[in-house]
């Protein structure tokens, strides 16, 4: 082993460099279209002046960031100062939902606008081959026109249970031939992108802004949640915290994917199945009510396929179940609002923009 301290010291140095990069970076992407000059990001990184200075050159000498005229500081005399902006199309991030029935692929730039989509139906009682040959395919389509290295990486958005430390699946509901699957080398090896593999209901709940206690409610082909609380994203012991949907309201109930008897998940999917969405929208009220008297959310994002395709039954049944079961429903006030059907891929391509902005 070498004892020659320089190799540590470099990676330290190197570190901090990134560490203020990112600091600079998601200090600019906050100002907007309005920009912002090296004097403010000065005061909101806390860095030096002669930091600062370094490092914007260093990010408009990569094309990140681009100088974007200037505006002069009320009430001060002197030089107009420089304004700086993020350049969206110079880098982009690709996110992946993959579902029990279909895949949706797309790439963001760097403000998280979606700029393209792909999507193609999946067969979730076959070998995960073909499907992850697929989504490196669309992978190589979405890039065609990137140079390289402006490629940030592929996030991924897949169902539970699973391990997002090792980007393993274990026993999957309703995908059996995808347990043990090593998804995030599978997919780098077809790719060659950096992958980072995480639920897709957590992913769903990173997909947009709000409250630092939130949860993201998701009802497509399965139902599951995932979780902010204050302020951080909760992925519990195992990385796999929000296996919502497998809460048992009825034991004498359906028999589910997961091997059990009257889950949450089994009984909506049932009364879908026949027809019933009064009885489904039922029986996730009485649900999300369980969550929010558990955890004291603020708010609760309804997303997913199924649910978004009809959402008045739902959130009327959430409502009125949280009217009756909040002791004080004034003062535990609780908001709800819908995810937009890009939710879950839009959070998964956040996750690649993380390796840049943090």
């Amino acid at each position: 082993m070498s004892t020659d301290p320089a190799p540590h010291g470099a990676l330290n140095l190197a570190l901090l460099r990134d560490r203020n990069d990112t600091a600079v970076l998601r200090a600019v992407r906050a100002a907007a279209d309005s920009g912002t000059s090296r004097v403010e990001l000065a005061a909101r990184t806390g860095l030096t002046a002669q930091a600062i200075s370094k490092i914007t050159a260093r990010l408009l000498d990569e094309g990140l960031l681009t100088e974007a005229g200037r505006e002069r500081v009320a009430g001060r005399s002197g030089k107009p100062r420089t304004l700086l902006r993020l350049v969206p199309g110079s880098r982009c991030a690709l996110g992946v939902e993959i579902g029990r029935r279909d895949l949706r692929l797309l790439r963001v730039d760097l403000t998280g606008t979606v700029t393209a989509l792909a999507e193609a139906p999946t067969d979730p009682g076959g070998e995960p081959g073909p499907t992850l040959d697929l989504i490196a395919a669309a992978v190589r389509d979405l890039t065609a026109d990137s140079a390289p290295g402006h490629v940030l990486g592929l996030g991924v958005a897949c169902p539970g249970p699973l391990d997002t430390r090792d980007g393993v699946l274990h026993q999957v509901t309703g995908m059996p031939s995808w347990h043990g699957l090593h998804l995030r080398e599978a997919l780098a090896s077809r790719t060659g992108l950096p992958v980072l593999v995480e639920k897709n209901t957590t992913a769903g709940v990173l997909g947009g802004l709000g409250p630092d206690n939130r949860a993201f409610v998701y009802l497509g082909d399965g139902l599951g949640a995932g979780l902010v609380l204050g302020g951080h994203v909760q992925r519990g012991a195992r990385t796999n915290a929000g296996e919502f949907g497998h809460q048992c309201i009825d034991p004498a109930g359906p028999p589910c994917a997961c091997g059990a008897r009257g889950c949450l998940e089994a009984v909506c999917l049932d009364a879908l199945r026949a027809g019933r969405t009064a009885d489904a929208a039922t029986a996730l009220a009485i649900g999300v009510a369980n969550l929010v008297r558990l955890l004291d959310v603020e708010e609760v994002v309804l997303g997913g396929a199924a649910l978004l395709a009809d959402p008045a039954p739902y959130e009327a049944a959430i409502r009125a179940e949280l009217g009756d079961r909040l002791p004080d429903p004034h003062w535990q006030h609780v908001t709800l609002s819908r995810a937009t059907g890009l939710a879950v891929p839009r959070g998964a391509a956040g996750l690649a923009l993380a390796r840049l902005f943090g």
